[in-house]
């Protein structure tokens, strides 16, 4: 029998896109590349994107027509294109990222979101190329912290892909899951789709060239964490910690999660928060409210550096609050703490990219 391309084209026809009551031939989604030798058919299928759910089911239901409706013994070939380019594989997922720190807490309450917003804003006022992500899914802070909850990123086609344009703040990029949900409203999802989001955040965003990718992690150990060390190499950890036991005993935990043999990431140094509270009539004095140097004594303990000790100052709360991040006046004790602070995670990641090969992704079996 000889195979004419309307026959094909007419079989093609009768499948439709799921969905939306149109045929594939409508939607041309058929590329104009058939090519037909014998018994042997061969055409490419365009879809919007690589990762189109409805790809394989497609393909297999115009397969079934081309048997269907012109004969069983038409050898079918379809390839598939897309419009949009696929996102890298990993680990090249950001090509312009040298460093990456997960800024982490064993527990909640110790201000683990502050450091990390306000190290973003040191790192930039250093001169450093600086992202910030909010891997909070559940109770994103970030937008609060630098001014920009009512931002909503638009997305940008760049080299064939539609790429989520990070916020630009104080010298800053920033994403955060919070920018998409509203504020009002409790985030509801499951595991998977919470790290599904997460996925979207880090590789489809333009995060482009960056010296330090500063990601502000959930407390804890989680879900999330387990999908970060899947998806970047992270360089190195930076763990927070109030001086109080219980504090101290949960960052512990956040250490071993990290020093783990199949997770290996370095630990880059512990951060003392709320260490005493100084009057601001009495600059001299110095008060101990959640004990004293405990943060110090486990960075003694378990052999990582200690890269800061941040007092207790109203300032740092209500800025925070404002949007105003204290590390934008480095002239005030406390920005000038966070500026030391950046400086010593500088110094801690240059020696740690020196002395340590690059960090593996996690492997998901």
């Amino acid at each position: 029998m000889e195979i004419y391309p309307k026959l094909i084209m007419d079989a093609l026809a009768t499948v439709r896109y799921p969905g939306t009551g149109k045929n594939v031939v409508e939607m041309e989604m058929v590329e104009d590349d058939l090519r037909i030798s014998g018994l042997h058919v061969s055409f490419s299928l365009i879809f919007d994107k690589p990762t189109n759910p409805f790809q394989k089911s497609l393909i297999k239901a115009c397969e079934a027509a081309i048997h269907a409706y012109v004969s069983k013994d038409v050898e079918v070939e379809i390839k598939t294109k897309s419009l949009q380019t696929a996102r890298p594989d990993l680990p090249d997922l950001l090509p312009g990222v040298k460093n990456i720190i997960a800024v982490s807490s064993g527990k909640g309450g110790v201000g683990k979101s502050t450091i990390a917003a306000n190290l973003a804003v040191a790192l930039a006022r250093l001169g450093h190329r600086v992202g910030l992500l909010d891997c909070d899914i559940f109770g994103p802070s970030v937008p609060k912290m630098f001014q920009i909850e009512d931002a909503r990123p638009y997305s940008e086609n760049i080299d064939g892909r539609d790429l989520i344009v990070p916020v630009e703040q104080y010298g800053v990029k920033v994403l955060s899951i919070g920018f998409f949900v509203s504020p009002e409203q409790a985030t509801i999802w499951r595991g998977g789709m919470a790290s599904s989001a997460l996925k979207q955040l880090i590789g489809d965003a333009a995060w482009g060239d960056l010296d330090y990718f500063i990601l502000d992690t959930p407390p804890g150990t989680s879900d999330i964490h387990l999908t970060l060390v899947q998806t970047l190499p992270i360089t190195g950890a930076v763990i927070v910690s109030t001086p109080q036991q219980v504090a101290i005993a949960d960052a512990r935990k956040g250490i071993n999660m990290y020093q783990n043999e199949k997770v290996g990431v370095p630990i880059l140094g512990l951060v003392e928060n709320m260490a005493w509270f100084t009057p601001a009539q009495h600059p001299d004095e110095r008060y101990f409210l959640f004990g004293k140097e405990g943060v110090k004594q486990l960075a003694e303990d378990m052999n990582v550096p200690l890269l800061g000790q941040i007092p207790v100052v109203q300032d740092i709360c209500e800025q925070g609050d404002q949007g105003t991040p204290v590390a934008l006046d480095p002239s005030t004790p406390q920005g000038n703490a966070f500026m030391q602070l950046a400086a010593r995670v500088v110094t801690q990641t240059d020696r740690r990219n020196q002395q340590q090969p690059p960090t593996k992704i996690v492997g998901t079996h």
